[in-house]
């Protein structure tokens, strides 16, 4: 695998459950992140409030409502790719389950992770609690976010989503933008 470039990082971070906007955090970068993504390929995450989101199913709808987006301002549909999601799952994931804070810490790490040459690389954060639709949330969220809707718009061409849950009822939503060469 070549060596891979990063010629243009965007983060953006938005948290709904204080309803705070964190401002973005240009290149930044973490030490060593450990990764666990023992439970990858759950389903559904029970949550405290004994509501079952099904994780994949709320990917699929972010990734479908961006999409559409997209469409709407008639940027090209990003394609979905197994890599990326892989990456954001486990972000999101260790966001849930408290080994990662609700940061863009580790972004660089997350995006060399994948095996894909690219040009330009984003990040979008949500993380929210007591919604019945967590992912029309992040996504309204961040659609309403001038950082956010920058990544959304930007020239990317694959994305990966990635959603965990955790017993608070807490969800958290990652979704990284790349643009390959």
């Amino acid at each position: 695998m070549s060596r891979q470039t990063a010629f243009g990082i965007a983060l953006s971070t938005l948290v709904f459950a204080g309803g705070l906007m964190a401002p973005p955090i240009p290149g930044h970068t973490s030490t060593n992140t450990t990764t666990n993504d023992q439970q990858l390929s759950q389903g559904s995450t029970q949550v405290a409030s004994s509501t079952i989101f099904q994780t994949t199913a709320l990917e699929k709808s972010v990734f479908e409502q961006i999409n559409r987006y997209r469409a709407a301002k008639k940027l090209p549909k990003l394609t979905l790719n197994a890599n990326i999601t892989r990456q954001a799952r486990i972000h999101s994931q260790n966001m849930a389950r408290g080994k990662a804070p609700f940061s863009h810490q580790g972004f660089e790490q997350r995006v060399y992770a994948i095996p894909l040459r690219y040009k330009s690389a984003a990040e979008n954060l949500a993380f929210n609690r007591g919604y019945s639709d967590p992912a029309n949330q992040a996504v309204i969220g961040w659609i309403e976010s001038p950082g956010h809707l920058k990544n959304i718009q930007g020239n990317y061409n694959l994305t990966g989503i990635g959603v965990a849950t955790n017993q608070q009822g807490e969800v958290y939503l990652t979704q990284i933008f790349l643009r390959t060469r």
